[in-house]
C-alpha cells in the first residue's frame, strides 16, 4: 500500500487533470455551470426546512435543542456534506466502466480514476463553504450560534469523510466492473443512508427514541453518523461525537480505506481483463 500511495503521489498531476476534465465535462453545456452544485443542496434544504421547520416545527424544535433557532444552518450543513457523499459514491461506482478506454491506454495507477471522482465532488463541496459561512455569520450576528474552537471540527470531518469515501470508491468501482448489479444496488443504499444518518435530524432523536438498544447501537456503527456529527459540531459544539462514537467512526473509515486499497489491487488484473 505504501508503494501504491507513492505511485499515486507521483501521478498527482494526472489526477488533477482528470478532476478538471470531469468538472469541465459535467458543466460544459450548462448555463449556470458550477452554480448547480449550490442550487441543488440549497433547494433540498429549503424543502426540508418547510416540512420540518414549518409544518412540524413543534416536534422538530423539541429535539433540536440549541440548533432549534438556526435549523436552516443545521440542515444546510448536513446537506452540503451529504451531496459530496452521495455524488462521490454514485459516480465512483462507474468510474472504471465509464472510462475503459482511458484506463487501458493511460500509464497511471488505476486508483486515480475512482479517487478522482471523490476529489471532484469535494471541489463542489468546497465551493459551497462560502455560502455556509455566510449563513453562519448571519446567525452569529443574531446571537443564535457562537462559533469558536468548534470550527476545528471541520477539517477533521473532511479528513475522515475523505478517508471513508476513497475506501468505498475503490471497493465499489472494482466490484462494479465484475458485477454490474453493484451500481443498481448502490442507488438503493444511498437512499437508505440519507435517512439512516443524522443529516436533517439530530442524533439525540434516535438516542431518545423507543428503538431497541441493539438497534440504536447498530445505527451508530454507520461511520457516516460520526462524520455528520462532526460537521454539525462546527456550529453546535454539543453535537461533537463522544469518544466511543468518534473512535468507531475513525476506525471503520481507516479500515475501509485499507480494505478498499487491498481489494482494488487484488482485483485489478481481473478488472483490466473485463474492461
Amino acid at each position: 500500500m505504501t508503494s501504491g500511495v507513492g505511485a499515486l503521489w507521483s501521478h498527482r498531476g494526472s489526477l488533477r487533470i482528470l478532476v478538471r476534465r470531469d468538472l469541465a465535462v459535467k458543466y460544459q453545456q450548462s448555463v449556470l455551470g458550477y452554480l448547480w452544485s449550490l442550487i441543488e443542496p440549497l433547494g433540498m434544504g429549503a424543502i426540508y426546512w418547510f416540512v420540518f421547520g414549518v409544518l412540524y416545527s413543534r416536534d422538530t424544535n423539541r429535539h433540536l435543542g440549541e440548533a432549534a433557532g438556526s435549523y436552516p444552518l443545521f440542515l444546510i450543513t448536513g446537506i452540503f456534506a451529504w451531496m459530496w457523499t452521495s455524488s462521490a459514491l454514485s459516480e465512483a461506482t462507474h468510474a472504471l466502466t465509464g472510462q475503459s478506454r482511458l484506463i487501458t491506454t493511460m500509464n497511471v495507477p488505476r486508483q486515480v480514476f475512482p479517487i478522482g471522482r471523490v476529489v471532484g465532488r469535494f471541489a463542489e463541496y468546497a465551493a459551497g463553504l462560502p455560502i455556509l459561512a455566510a449563513i453562519a455569520i448571519w446567525y452569529a450576528a443574531q446571537g443564535r450560534i457562537e462559533p469558536g474552537w468548534s470550527l476545528l471540527a471541520l477539517p477533521l470531518a473532511v479528513l475522515v469523510q475523505a478517508t471513508l469515501l476513497i475506501g468505498l470508491a475503490l471497493l465499489l468501482s472494482a466490484f462494479n466492473v465484475l458485477m454490474r448489479d453493484v451500481e443498481r444496488f448502490m442507488r438503493l443504499v444511498i437512499r437508505v443512508l440519507f435517512y439512516a444518518t443524522p443529516i436533517i435530524y439530530p442524533l439525540s432523536l434516535v438516542r431518545d427514541s423507543g428503538l431497541p438498544g441493539w438497534l440504536r447501537a447498530a445505527y451508530e456503527i454507520n461511520p457516516l453518523v460520526g462524520i455528520f456529527q462532526l460537521h454539525h459540531a462546527v456550529w453546535y459544539p454539543d453535537e461533537f461525537p463522544g469518544a466511543r462514537l468518534l473512535t468507531t467512526t475513525v476506525g471503520i473509515s481507516v479500515l475501509l480505506l485499507v480494505a478498499g486499497w487491498w481489494a482494488f489491487r487484488r482485483l485489478e488484473p481481473a478488472v483490466l481483463k473485463e474492461l
